[in-house]
């Protein structure tokens, strides 16, 4: 490659261009290798290799050769949030940071050293853009997808205390649903739901309120049919969060799809206070997802041990519950019977042996 730069330069343009190179390659394969095994994702872990390729054909003997690792005073430079990751998508912000900053430097200082070298690690910034939000979102959608029991929950003094033993009992998704309390309460109890939920790697989602999901770094939101349109709440939200919708009818069930929600929730299959005045819309309505829907979908209202079996009879296999969870003497024990009976009966339903 034919070098541009100041002489005078030289040492220290090399020396900024070589550790760079390297933290973007070390971010990229930190990446790709959650990519790879976390995610199981060949196509993810690819597109990391291909950037990390275009990375490393820069990065040759003769910058290296620069490298004095003994007398850089950066080599002593720490921060107590470096020493320690709360999770993994912590630990992928951190690294995407890390990339993206690196590579602004490379684009910088990169038109010093050679006229192509500051258009090719713009470009890949924006590349690197886009992958982490493909990959956030491929993340959330996987636990969607893998979720089966879902927890919205209902204020009360012990609300911190049963979604985190519902949380123990394998829980994996959970909604704040708050419609009584001032907003500062509710920003609040947002946040340290959100930190319990991640800490027990579940998705962690807002009822309504797009402002608070936004604040407090929610997973996503869920909206009523009265809410704001999808639409609205995906230039808010952005791509990688999820947006669920409920509703009632098979015109809801279509329009959602078609608006382009993540998941939705069927129902109230049965009357419930949480819903008072709005009339049950059955488990004819349910036995209609279960033929219409593509996406992710949850029957929710007054479902409980006593019905279960009646609305998986109709091939439902996923459920949001409120009261049965939330006002359960033993929330651990309650959840984990709900999954085992959920993942009974998909094994019922793969194995064709329905029941009657």
């Amino acid at each position: 490659m034919e070098e541009q730069y100041s002489p005078l330069a030289q040492p220290i343009l090399y020396r900024i261009l070589d550790a760079n190179l390297d933290r973007t390659r070390e971010g990229l394969r930190i990446i790709e290798e959650w990519c790879r095994f976390g995610l199981n994702s060949g196509e993810l872990a690819e597109e990391c290799k291909h950037l990390r390729q275009e990375v490393a054909r820069w990065h040759t003997m003769n910058l290296r050769s620069y490298r004095n690792t003994i007398d850089d005073p950066g080599t002593e430079l720490t921060h107590p949030q470096e020493e320690q990751r709360s999770g993994i998508e912590q630990l992928l912000q951190a690294n995407f940071c890390r990339v993206q900053e690196a590579l602004r430097v490379l684009e910088e200082y990169g038109k010093l050293y050679h006229p192509e070298m500051g258009k090719t690690f713009k470009q890949m910034r924006y590349q690197v853009y886009t992958l982490e939000t493909r990959l956030l979102a491929h993340d959330r959608h996987k636990v969607l997808l893998n979720s089966y029991l879902y927890l919205v929950t209902s204020p009360g003094e012990r609300l911190l205390s049963i979604v985190e033993a519902a949380l123990q009992g394998g829980l994996t998704l959970v909604q704040y649903r708050d419609k009584t309390s001032d907003d500062e309460t509710r920003l609040k109890t947002a946040q340290k739901l959100c930190q319990l939920c991640h800490r027990y790697n579940a998705l962690f989602l807002v009822n309504d309120r797009v402002d608070i999901a936004v604040a407090v770094d929610a997973d996503g939101v869920h909206l009523g049919q009265d809410d704001i349109p999808i639409e609205l709440a995906r230039q808010i939200l952005g791509p990688q969060r999820l947006i669920g919708r409920s509703t009632h009818s098979p015109e809801d069930l279509k329009r959602a799809i078609q608006e382009g929600a993540d998941y939705i929730g069927v129902g109230p299959v049965y009357e419930t206070p949480t819903k008072a005045g709005r009339a049950a819309a059955g488990l004819e309505y349910v036995r209609h997802a279960v033929k219409n829907s593509m996406i992710p979908w949850f029957a929710i209202g007054g479902i409980d041990m006593n019905n279960l079996d009646d609305v998986m009879a109709t091939g439902c296999d996923r459920i949001a519950v409120v009261r049965s969870i939330m006002n359960a003497e033993q929330p651990t024990l309650v959840t984990q019977y709900f999954l085992s009976q959920l993942n009974r009966f998909r094994n019922l339903k793969s194995y064709k042996v329905l029941p009657k």
